[in-house]
């Protein structure tokens, strides 16, 4: 829909004309101007972008253009995401950065077509699984978390399938999704200053362009003393949950509760190539991060680009196997 900008006194003429013409009289008295094409300056076009930058320019009564699909509205001391928002069903990019938002609802994950999500600077504790299983996955490429109070993202996080940059310096992280090498598209990741011990053993798989783990409290991996989880003999849920993820047999909660879904989900893969749930031997390697990264802004101040990345045996043999091929290459 476009609105058209008329001359006041033709408009006159032509509704006159119209009138006229619907009694059935003669038109040829009035002074018909000829058609003109309309000019593009006469023609407002639909609006797709807007940017707000403080709070008194925020819009409280007035409703959001249908057509946008740049919005910024930042430093607007936001607590929530506003309903008006969600309407917005052609939004590509949505920068809600600088305001006080501590929750995410449900319905963002109905924006279709959005591409870029900044909630930097936010009072964010947690990224729902709910969004992560949205029609997020396909179209979200960009997500900056940064400078939020988000200690854990969930075991969802990695079907966001289509991400390429993600952004979760200054919060409080412990751990990274354990999946998060199923993002194969990811090439710029920063996590600096956040409480990652170590890396997930699914790293490894990651093929990026740039990283930042700048700050993180990264532990001394030693392969020596490992953390034995190891159950003998295996109980019968371990074999039954290794034998479903070896053989790819499929499963769903129509088969099985769904905590044990969640269980084969997560399950742990040995060197061997074996699945392993919760009977394994856990140790720490350390990974020159130059193996999934082009570029890596240094881990701490004095020069490093190694961090330590988990790594699990199934049994007793590859980890003994692992500790003969360590104990060799150093001597």
């Amino acid at each position: 829909c476009v609105s058209l900008q008329a001359n006041v006194v033709n408009l006159k003429t032509f509704l006159s004309a119209v009138r006229l013409a619907h009694q059935g009289n003669d038109t040829g008295v009035l002074p018909l101007s000829p058609l003109v094409p309309a000019k593009n300056s006469d023609v407002e076009k639909p609006k797709t972008k807007m940017i707000i930058t403080s709070r008194r320019d925020y819009p409280l009564t007035k409703s959001f253009p249908f057509s946008l699909e740049h919005l910024q509205t930042s430093y607007c001391k936001l607590a929530r995401i506003d309903a008006r928002v969600l309407c917005l069903k052609k939004l590509r990019k949505l920068d809600l950065s600088h305001n006080h938002i501590k929750q995410l609802p449900a319905t963002l994950g109905d924006l279709v077509c959005l591409q870029e999500l900044d909630l930097h600077d936010n009072h964010l504790e947690a990224f729902s699984g709910a969004l992560c299983s949205s029609g997020l996955q396909k179209s979200l490429q960009f997500l900056d978390l940064s400078q939020n109070q988000i200690q854990a993202l969930p075991i969802e996080f990695c079907q966001l399938r289509g991400l390429v940059q993600l952004r979760l310096d200054d919060n409080a992280l412990l751990r990274l999704p354990c999946r998060i090498g199923q993002l194969s598209h990811l090439r710029f990741l920063s996590a600096a200053r956040n409480k990652l011990p170590f890396l997930p053993c699914d790293f490894r798989k990651l093929s990026l362009e740039n990283l930042d783990l700048f700050g993180n409290p990264f532990e001394q991996p030693n392969p020596l003393v490992p953390n034995i989880q190891l159950k003998i003999p295996s109980t019968l849920l371990e074999c039954a949950a290794r034998a479903t993820v070896n053989h790819g047999i499929p499963y769903g909660c129509h088969l099985l509760p769904s905590h044990l879904c969640k269980d084969l989900e997560v399950a742990k893969t040995c060197q061997c190539g074996s699945a392993c749930l919760s009977s394994f031997i856990q140790i720490t390697v350390t990974m020159n991060l130059h193996h999934v990264a082009h570029t890596v802004v240094l881990v701490d101040n004095m020069g490093g680009t190694d961090a330590p990345v988990l790594c699990y045996f199934c049994s007793l043999d590859c980890y003994s196997q692992f500790l003969d091929r360590h104990l060799q290459s150093n001597g």
